[in-house]
């Protein structure tokens, strides 16, 4: 009996240890899953921590956005305004081919029909903008045969915040004079052939409608007419350089269509044959792809140097003509 008692009482320790095994067994596994699940709990506030401060420092670290400049668009509708360059130059890409034409002076009246059956001075061109704001050109004259290489630079442009208040575009150009050496042409060599003219253009965009720009130029001759003088010493009836300033503006009238003005100052003083300035008014007609103008002046030449030195034409006399110009814009 005994022996039975003390194998029960044996076997219910045995269930008892068994159970208190178990019941260790679980909660080591419950504490295992707690530190589980803690650690990666951990974990994840940490690098939330960690991303917070990191965002916070970038913050600080971030340079203030700086807007772009938004530029002013349109001041003149096109590169020409009646006998003178725009501060504009055409987008990348852009290939224009242009006819200027100058008829006679209508003095003359019904003889010549106002001067359009007088002789008459034309320039056939085209100029291409292979980079942003430069602009390279070609063109060629009847007058003294004339051809001439061009180039335009827009330095600055006028902003819609008025940071800055104008535009500003370089224009220069290199001509030669093509006819035959003959007796009465005093040409020697190939530097007597050519003749220089640079523009700085200033111009501002003062409202929608109304544009205006100042061009101050210089204009050289490498050989210019001269004259014996009672000592048989050669004299220059002109001076090689030359300085002018020209003021123009645009009015917008409609969508398509402007009044422009222009006017030019001679500023040199020359031993003789002083030029006279230039008056002309017209209107510009504008399209995608077209630029029409049309105008009287007392301008006759077209290339700038020869109107702003050799111009005799005087506005008070009706020494004034009939003149446009065509443009036409590809984009490439």
């Amino acid at each position: 009996m005994k022996q039975s008692m003390q194998k029960f009482m044996h076997g219910l320790n045995k269930e008892q240890k068994t159970i208190k095994l178990i019941q260790m067994k679980k909660a080591i596994s419950n504490t295992s899953m707690i530190r589980f699940i803690r650690l990666p709990l951990l974990l994840l506030l940490l690098l939330a921590g960690v991303n917070q401060l990191m965002a916070q420092d970038t913050t600080k670290e971030k340079a203030p956005v700086v807007k772009k400049n938004s530029y002013v668009k349109n001041t003149f509708e096109g590169n020409h305004i009646i006998d003178n360059q725009t501060v504009m130059v055409p987008i990348k890409g852009t290939f224009e081919f242009d006819i200027q034409h100058r008829f006679g002076t209508v003095e003359h009246g019904w003889k010549d029909l106002g001067g359009l059956f007088a002789s008459a001075n034309m320039l056939l061109g085209f100029s291409y903008v292979p980079i942003k704001d430069l602009q390279f050109g070609f063109g060629a004259t009847n007058d003294r045969m004339q051809t001439a290489g061009t180039i335009k630079y827009a330095l600055l442009k006028q902003t819609k915040n008025n940071k800055m208040p104008v535009s500003v575009t370089l224009f220069g150009n290199i001509v030669m004079d093509t006819r035959a050496k003959n007796s009465s042409l005093p040409i020697i060599n190939v530097q007597d052939r050519l003749s220089y003219f640079s523009q700085l253009i200033i111009a501002r965009k003062l409202t929608e409608n109304f544009s205006l720009q100042v061009a101050p130029s210089f204009s050289y001759f490498n050989n210019v007419e001269g004259y014996y003088d009672d000592a048989k010493v050669i004299q220059a009836k002109t001076n090689n350089g030359h300085l002018a300033v020209s003021v123009a503006g645009k009015y917008k009238i409609t969508d398509g269509m402007s009044i422009i003005a222009n006017y030019d100052q001679p500023i040199t003083q020359h031993p003789m044959n002083n030029p006279n300035p230039n008056i002309s008014i017209g209107l510009d007609m504008k399209t995608s792809g077209h630029d029409f103008q049309i105008f009287v002046g007392n301008y006759g030449y077209i290339l700038p140097q020869n109107n702003n030195v050799y111009n005799h034409n005087d506005f008070s006399k009706s020494q004034f003509l009939i003149g446009f110009n065509i443009s036409r814009l590809w984009n490439f």
